[in-house]
């Protein structure tokens, strides 16, 4: 990196002067609270608010992030799905403890869950499946997640052939389906100027919480 690149990047900052996030201020349950900021969020604009960066690790202790979209969330915890041989499946598998990042910059916050992910049972994820567009549908049979293609005609190719062969009704794929992140910890972050962030965190009490039982946890500040 040039000293010119070094400098343009030390000079980017933002001050952070949306809000603040005190304990009188926080909701009883982890549920309630990212339902309150979730909605925030949506009535402010952000893009895809349901976005989060899921990291995993594999069996070879390499980390590995990406996005995906928050498909629910429950007393349980948050939901997502994929294709069940992906990178980010294979994982889970061999290590289902998981993180999930909501980043909603206009408003200064994030919220960081880590928990334990297992499978949805088949029936919920055939459910879900079936409230999808069709060409969303479509494309879950087309792509083998995380292998690589010749080319992009593979894909286009594939597609062709599914839409002839599904007109109309897409069943779910059989390696395709949700999994179910329980949180042990959900930590909501507010931006605070001159970097004195707040940082409040609900630690599960028990080993099987549910995100809608105060009971089930007791909140922590963290220093920034």
């Amino acid at each position: 990196m040039t000293k010119d690149a070094d400098r343009w990047f030390g000079e980017l900052r933002v001050s952070y002067e949306q809000g603040s996030l005190d304990e009188g201020d926080l909701a009883d349950t982890p549920l309630a609270q990212f339902q309150l900021w979730f909605d925030e969020a949506s009535a402010n604009s952000v893009a895809e608010p349901n976005a989060m960066v899921l990291s995993t690790v594999d069996e070879d202790g390499a980390p590995s992030a990406r996005n995906v979209l928050l498909k629910g969330v429950d007393e349980r915890g948050f939901i997502f799905f994929t294709n069940l041989a992906s990178q980010k499946a294979k994982a889970i598998a061999y290590e289902p403890r998981v993180s999930l990042v909501f980043s909603w910059l206009p408003l200064h916050r994030q919220v960081l869950v880590c928990g334990l992910a297992t499978t949805l049972a088949r029936a919920e994820s055939e459910e879900y499946f079936q409230t999808r567009p069709y060409g969303s549908k479509i494309s879950a049979w087309v792509s083998r997640q995380s292998e690589p293609i010749a080319s992009r005609d593979t894909l286009e190719v594939k597609a062709q052939e599914l839409v002839a062969r599904f007109p109309e009704e897409v069943p779910t794929p059989d390696f395709w389906g949700g999994y179910l992140v329980t949180p042990s910890s959900v930590e909501f972050w507010q931006g605070r100027p001159s970097r004195l962030h707040d940082r409040l965190r609900f630690v599960a009490r028990v080993d099987t919480p549910s995100i809608a039982n105060a009971g089930h946890w007791q909140v922590q500040r963290f220093s920034p």
